[in-house]
């Protein structure tokens, strides 16, 4: 199937001139849905062409009708940013005011709190919850600092300063708590009580901050940006007293951080290097925080009632709908590498015709009962590698036709 469309001309233009803006209630529902579909499978047209080599038409028909619903990298890299860096003043604020660990997130007794208190207190955890994904989200970015553009990198260092907000992260740990003596790590969305044997063990939300920590300071295209002065240099100093034994063997990489704050303690920060630089301003929240204002509640309302409580008919229609922009023929030609047999690794051409999940390859074995004369043989050979497969594969292929046979008898 290589080189072959997911969408003709015709379809293409159409979905272009049906994008359109919808407003934050609608999100959720069917026509939303439609159009998200309609950009999966322009986006899938547009992946074929350029790895093809042919014209861009989607991007020349999105021209050609104004269209200006897909947004750029930057701006969404930008508002992420701005979301994450919100999110975590939130979560250094609430620690840093004196609100106790063990406090927060504590299921109340129903007889001794009313309702209102029992959704102040799910409000808190959800927003508890979210403040600690974004730990994980920012991590990610500063994964990729290198391809960053330069207002994110820029806004991530300078102007939000995230590298002292992981500071007072790591200061108040607000992700730890002590019950009656207990010590409780939060971990996997759930408060989990940690063995005395266990308690210097570094959990993932303590190697996602370092990690990130890492990468903003030491880096070399974030070095190059970050303006380091007293201040921010006595803040991250104090990560020194944080940077024992233990935590290095557990993140031996943080050895190179150990280095860089030593020589940073004695040694004046280098001026802030002077320049004219234009930086993007993300406004995509501050729009949605605009044009919603004071209608949340409505919202909140709209959405249980259309986007949350889709009926059994409307769940499946949405299925075979996503089974279909997502088929195994359409994805197969999004690979640019070639299937591998499933049982000498070498390039497959067949697959199995149970359940079209597994490759196999087509070439000749020189059996003792294999002879090019003889077709039955011949057949044999060509099959040869999925019946050694097959034991392996029995099961894996039982369960997948046997949840398509119950896909179209529900159909």
């Amino acid at each position: 199937m290589e080189g072959s469309p997911v969408l003709l001309y015709g379809e293409a233009e159409g979905m272009v001139q049906s994008l359109q803006s919808f407003p934050l209630r609608e999100t959720g529902s069917g026509g939303w849905f439609r159009q998200h579909e309609y950009m999966e499978k322009l986006n899938m047209q547009s992946i074929l062409n350029a790895s093809s080599g042919q014209e861009e038409i989607i991007k020349d028909l999105l021209v050609t009708h104004g269209k200006d619903v897909c947004e750029s990298t930057e701006d969404l890299a930008l508002d992420l940013t701005d979301y994450c860096h919100r999110k975590l003043i939130a979560l250094v604020s609430r620690s840093s005011a004196g609100i106790p660990g063990q406090d927060r997130m504590l299921p109340a007794a129903a007889s001794e709190t009313s309702s209102l208190e029992d959704l102040k207190q799910q409000a808190e955890a959800l927003e508890f919850d979210i403040a600690v994904k974004c730990i994980s989200v920012l991590r990610y970015i500063t994964d990729h600092t290198d391809s960053l553009p330069l207002s994110v990198t820029t806004r991530l260092l300078n102007t939000h300063n995230l590298p002292c907000v992981l500071v007072e992260l790591l200061q108040n740990c607000p992700w730890s708590r002590r019950i009656k003596g207990q010590l409780q790590k939060y971990e996997s969305g759930r408060w989990v009580s940690v063995p005395a044997e266990d308690q210097q063990k570094m959990t993932k939300l303590d190697g996602q901050v370092w990690i990130s920590l890492y990468n903003l300071l030491l880096r070399p295209e974030c070095q190059q940006k970050y303006n380091i002065n007293n201040f921010i240099k006595g803040q991250l100093v104090k990560l020194r007293s944080f940077l024992t034994d233990v935590l290095v063997d557990q993140l031996p990489h943080l050895v190179e951080l150990q280095r860089f704050l030593s020589h940073l303690s004695v040694s004046e920060p280098a001026p802030p290097q002077k320049g004219l630089i234009l930086e993007q301003v993300p406004e995509v929240w501050d729009a949605i925080v605009r044009e919603n204002s004071g209608k949340w509640k409505a919202i909140a309302k709209h959405q249980v009632k259309n986007a949350f409580s889709p009926s059994e008919e409307d769940l499946h229609q949405q299925a075979q709908r996503w089974a279909q922009t997502y088929s195994m023929d359409v994805m197969e030609t999004l690979v640019p590498d070639k299937p591998k047999c499933g049982s000498c690794g070498s390039e497959a051409s067949k697959r199995c015709s149970r359940c079209q999940s597994e490759w196999y390859c087509s070439r000749l074995y020189n059996t003792e009962t294999t002879h090019r004369s003889c077709v039955h043989d011949s057949i044999l050979s060509l099959r040869q590698c999925q019946v050694q497969h097959w034991e392996k594969h029995k099961k894996s292929c039982d369960l997948v036709s046997d949840a398509m046979k119950k896909l179209k008898e529900e159909r």
